[in-house]
């Protein structure tokens, strides 16, 4: 029937969304889906070096995919699968609290893109390497994340054309921009938009710095430990160090503060909603988060934790049904797998960070005309909004606006301004996960962003 007309065929089967050119990928059915999904999706593995292979679950545009960008979601950690974020924060469906069940997700970020969802590095989820060797470091993912999305856009050549954006959110604010400057630099033929960070680690030191002024003004110190605090790391021209500060007592009095956040029973990803469980790579990600004291955590411990250790995170329901034996086999994961877990202890445990701060790298992709949003979740304090806040005005670039409410229904949603190509936004109440904890906000900001709109 389609006889001298293969072009126009493709085409067709690109509009009607049958796709029967991208299997075996394709996921035809899930358990516990009691809906009929409008958009179609594939989860499979794609090729980062020979013999290491990242899982990948791609879904497609419930708006005109052809048309519409695609868009690479990267979670943090080191070490935390994407899935999260798929399946707690921006994915088109979550799992039910029965671990069994799923349910449509109103504000899903693929009502208006074309969403792909990366576990990355190797050894984290369901990606994985021949040689189980997973010591990596932040360049090392960077070519590896690189790799894989040439892999994608050659199982998808379709797609090539479209605009593509890179978010992520945590550790993603290394992921991100390092990823970025490979597709932006390199020979890959990528249409490539722009970028965006939540919740983001943009330097080691403002995160630190920014912390203990976060912690003080949202009352969890108390005046006489800010009066240690600033009598032992601040100069008499008031400036303060409380990252790498010399002095013995100013270190000691920061793990106090620290182990307030840390240890008093606090959420430490959402400062006013309470704990849910407890989760045990919680202490191998925030090593990561603020390595320089973190390291010597035990050494300055002034006194005994209290109550469950944040960040209360209940990933209960999505493990349990990601490890059911038919969703893996729809897809597609190989039996000789071990189970999934949120995050990798191993690979967060083997991790090396190479990148302070990301500075440069922002200066270089911002001068190639990419534009850029670094948005927080304004209740976090695993990277608070005021360390990254002060990271986007150390960039050094002009404002254009002024820093200024946004609004989302006729409500305050938060605050934004605009230096050139870059946006720094804050989100109203929301905590470490925006997509999860301010959806419907998250959607309107995550629009206005791809379609280089208003706030």
């Amino acid at each position: 029937m389609c006889k001298g007309l293969v072009l126009l065929c493709l085409f067709s089967v690109f509009q009607t969304g049958s796709w029967a050119q991208y299997n075996p990928d394709e996921v035809t059915n899930l358990p516990g889906m009691g809906f009929k999904p409008n958009y179609t999706q594939w989860s499979g593995y794609l090729q980062a070096r020979p013999g290491k292979f990242l899982h990948y679950w791609f879904v497609t545009s419930q708006n005109i995919p052809s048309e519409d960008p695609v868009v690479l979601w990267l979670n943090g950690g080191p070490g935390c699968s994407s899935l999260d974020g798929f399946l707690s924060e921006n994915g088109p469906f979550h799992v039910n609290e029965d671990g069994k069940t799923l349910y449509e997700n109103p504000f899903s970020w693929n009502k208006i893109a074309n969403v792909l969802y990366l576990e990355s590095p190797a050894g984290v989820g369901y990606s994985y390497s021949d040689d189980q060797k997973y010591a990596t470091d932040d360049d090392q993912v960077a070519e590896d994340n690189y790799m894989a999305l040439q892999s994608f856009f050659f199982k998808f050549p379709n797609f090539t054309t479209n605009e593509f954006f890179i978010i992520g959110e945590s550790y993603g604010g290394i992921y991100v921009p390092t990823l970025s400057l490979l597709v932006a630099t390199g020979k890959a033929k990528i249409n490539f938009k722009g970028f965006a960070v939540g919740n983001g680690l943009g330097s080691f030191a403002l995160n630190d710095q920014s912390l203990i002024y976060f912690g003080y003004y949202h009352g969890l110190f108390g005046e006489d430990l800010w009066y240690e605090l600033t009598t032992n790391c601040c100069g008499k021209d008031g400036t303060c160090n409380f990252y790498n500060s010399t002095s013995n007592m100013c270190a000691t009095m920061v793990n106090v503060a620290f182990n307030i956040v840390y240890n008093s029973g606090l959420n430490v990803y959402s400062l006013y909603m309470d704990c849910q469980g407890k989760y045990k790579a919680y202490e191998m990600a925030m090593s990561h988060l603020f390595k320089n004291f973190r390291k010597n955590f035990d050494k300055h411990k002034p006194y005994k934790d209290l109550g469950e250790v944040p960040p209360c995170i209940d990933s209960a329901a999505q493990t349990q049904w990601l490890n059911r034996g038919d969703v893996r086999k729809a897809l597609h994961i190989p039996d000789i797998l071990p189970p999934w877990d949120l995050c990798s202890d191993f690979v967060g445990g083997n991790y090396t960070t190479l990148y302070p701060s990301m500075k440069e790298v922002y200066l270089k992709l911002l001068s190639l005309g990419l534009r850029a949003l670094v948005y927080n979740g304004d209740t976090d304090m695993a990277c608070n909004f005021l360390g990254d806040q002060w990271f986007v005005n150390d960039l050094g670039i002009k404002a254009t606006t002024n820093y200024q409410t946004w609004l989302h229904k006729g409500q305050v949603a938060g605050f934004y301004q605009t230096f050139a190509n870059i946006t720094y936004l804050t989100v109203k109440g929301a905590g470490h996960m925006v997509p999860q904890w301010a959806p419907d906000p998250a959607f309107h900001m995550f629009q206005s962003f791809i379609t280089n709109s208003d706030y």
